[in-house]
């Protein structure tokens, strides 16, 4: 699969006038050629069967060059898999990607494919802190998106457990953070944590809460 048959493959999905509506509604100058989400996924799905890892990292590398909105969610997709090996490139990869991220919808995806990356190595947490300090706002969102695997443990182990600490330090950092997408992601992270360690959101909140924008103090606690 080449980066030029790949690219006609998402054209050839497009829906007449879809690309305009999604130009109005993520409001990121770029090219956006109407491909329904789920015909992305058909088409990356049937890409992954036959690639190898080295060849889809080349074809991913490839696609979000191109800054096509569909082509780099795409590029996301062909990397979102739990068992990748080897996954080195993949990692480097997807890193490279964030601090290009501008919009919520490809920093989504390609957080999807990075948080897979850091449970087949928790030890890239590391490289992932460094992101908090940045001054760019969807490098620091992307700390806590790309860690919401550590919220969904529903029996984690001691070592799951100090990640999960370790990363409600960094949020409990944000929650003086004014950006509305920061506040929009402690919440996300706080609310799914809900779900099966109440009794540490419930915690978090009696800390810092009273100094999280409301909607995002109301979201964290909607399930509690």
């Amino acid at each position: 699969m080449t980066p030029e048959a790949a690219l006609a493959a998402l054209k050839a999905a497009a829906e007449p006038g879809r690309g305009a509506q999604m130009a109005a509604y993520h409001k990121v100058p770029r090219e956006y050629l109407g491909v329904p989400n789920p015909a992305v996924n058909d088409l990356t799905k049937a890409w992954r069967s036959t690639l190898d890892v080295a060849e889809r990292v080349a074809l991913a590398e490839a696609l979000w060059r191109t800054d096509i909105f569909e082509a780099r969610l795409a590029a996301a997709k062909l990397l979102t898999q739990a068992r990748l090996r080897p996954d080195a490139a993949a990692w480097a990869l997807i890193r490279s990607w964030v601090p290009e991220f501008d919009s919520w919808a490809i920093a989504d995806h390609a957080a999807s494919a990075g948080g897979r990356r850091l449970v087949a190595d928790p030890a890239r947490l590391d490289i992932v802190e460094s992101w908090t300090q940045s001054p760019h706002l969807w490098t620091r969102r992307a700390a806590l998106v790309m860690t919401l695997p550590w919220t969904r443990q529903n029996f984690p182990s001691e070592a799951e457990l100090s990640a999960r600490d370790r990363i409600l330090g960094w949020a409990a950092g944000y929650v003086d953070d004014p950006e509305w997408f920061i506040q929009k992601a402690i919440a996300w992270w706080l609310r799914d944590l809900s779900k099966h360690d109440p009794a540490r959101v419930r915690s978090f909140l009696a800390a810092h809460g009273a100094r999280m924008k409301g909607f995002a103090r109301k979201e964290a606690g909607k399930y509690l």
